[in-house]
């Protein structure tokens, strides 16, 4: 199984295969709409706006599994993301990133990449860089800012 072989859910309710993204450098974060790290929405859209055009795809999965911090609909969700913070990179709908109903991305995620192999999300806003043939090039936890992943996502493109 590859990552491409997994199939996520937008926000419009529609199945999306991630093979969508096969050839482009994808950063998949867990996202909270009531979160310390939600300020981070403004780097992720910044880097979107900077490197979409270039073959960089941003998805944001909002996740209410930490403190309840995203107890909104998936339509609020994207409201509010879209208001307060300019969101227009992808967003899903919601899942969950831990626990005995882990979306099989997550699942996925967490047994294949080399940083903290087989360690749940620990928090809101994590995020997994993956390169244009699908490989998990990197985790990282919550306090990595989305600007400081600049440099390594300039050399995956």
């Amino acid at each position: 199984m590859s990552l491409y072989d997994i199939t996520v859910e937008n926000m419009k309710n529609e199945q999306v295969k991630l093979d969508k993204y096969k050839g482009n450098v994808v950063l998949i974060v867990n996202t909270a709409s009531k979160c310390g790290f939600t300020p981070q929405f403004e780097g992720l859209e910044e880097l979107h706006k900077k490197y979409s055009d270039k073959g960089l795809k941003i998805l944001g999965f909002p996740c209410n599994q930490f403190l309840r911090q995203d107890p909104g609909s998936n339509d609020e969700i994207l409201e509010f993301c879209q208001l307060n913070y300019g969101v227009s990179f992808e967003m899903f709908a919601k899942l969950s990133v831990k626990g005995k109903k882990m979306h099989p991305l997550y699942q996925y995620l967490i047994e294949n990449t080399s940083q903290r192999t087989g360690k749940n999300v620990k928090w809101n806003f994590e995020k997994f860089l993956i390169t244009k043939d699908g490989e998990i090039h990197s985790r990282h936890a919550s306090t990595v800012k989305p600007k400081s992943l600049e440099e390594t996502i300039e050399s995956l493109l």
